[in-house]
């Protein structure tokens, strides 16, 4: 039984909605939840160019003070009833490693929780967001050569996401590892999964990180899946590596997908030692 979500948005981020954070608690106790974690997307590097049409695929640095105090208002106004953690999703971007560092060592005692994620690939200098279309995952295709190839470059950045120090406050969960597969219906493959991840789950084990268990790619209809799928989740599981269910919602009615997909035999961490 589920009973943390450890991977919540919230109506501070500027590509979802605007379901204010009283809704997701409150349909986190009606789902039976005790724990949450909003998980905003933290703001880009300064110098770094959002490569999305909108430039809209984090917070703004304007409203970062005010986010963290709206989760503490919700803290306090829900306590006894649910527990919520203040979190951040941090994208790894290659080659604004210190950008990212700072951000951290300036946030990271404010927070309770963090999720390092990779959405931007890094191609000869040329950033593109893995997830944003369809469109923008057949021009990575077109730049690196094959859907093989796209796979193999985000797992390769995902690699360098785990071994890259970012200081005392790095996150210590990886998020949605396999989200190459998010247009996987569209883009199939022949790429080798269980060696990459073979790989990848080892060097997490070696790095006592946590694992994202991402409901989101159910909902995307061209995947159809959580990230990762239940064989690697129970692969992940054999390493030892501790499991957090996210449901990734950036909307209430978001909240508890992927579950009905998730192994029933595997235990999910319950709650945060703080």
């Amino acid at each position: 039984m589920i009973v943390f979500d450890g991977h919540v948005h919230t109506p501070f981020c500027p590509h979802g909605t605007k379901d204010p954070l009283e809704a997701y608690c409150e349909n986190a106790i009606h789902h039976g939840l005790t724990a949450i974690s909003f998980m905003e997307h933290a703001p880009l590097p300064h110098n770094f160019h959002d490569p999305v049409p909108h430039q809209d695929s984090a917070l703004s640095w304007n409203d970062l003070e005010l986010y963290l105090l709206e989760v503490e208002k919700v803290k306090r106004a829900f306590q006894g009833s649910l527990t919520i953690y203040t979190g951040l999703e941090v994208d790894y971007i290659e080659g604004y490693e210190k950008e990212t560092t700072k951000m951290l060592d300036t946030y990271g005692p404010s927070l309770d929780d963090s999720i390092l994620s990779v959405h931007f690939l890094n191609f000869a200098g040329q950033y593109i967001c893995l997830d944003y279309s369809p469109q923008s995952f057949q021009k990575l295709v077109e730049r690196v050569g094959s859907i093989e190839n796209v796979h193999d470059l985000y797992f390769q950045t995902v690699e360098k996401s785990i071994l890259t120090p970012l200081g005392a406050y790095k996150p210590k969960r990886i998020g949605h590892i396999t989200l190459s597969t998010k247009f996987q219906k569209r883009f199939p493959t022949t790429y080798l999964f269980d060696s990459k991840l073979d790989t990848i789950f080892k060097q997490m084990y070696e790095q006592s990180l946590a694992l994202d268990i991402n409901g989101a790619g159910v909902l995307k209809p061209l995947c159809g899946e959580t990230y990762p799928n239940p064989r690697f989740i129970t692969r992940a599981h054999q390493y030892q590596i501790p499991l957090i269910y996210g449901s990734d919602a950036h909307q209430v009615k978001a909240m508890m997908s992927g579950i009905e997909q998730l192994p029933t035999t595997i235990d999910f961490v319950t709650h945060l030692d703080r």
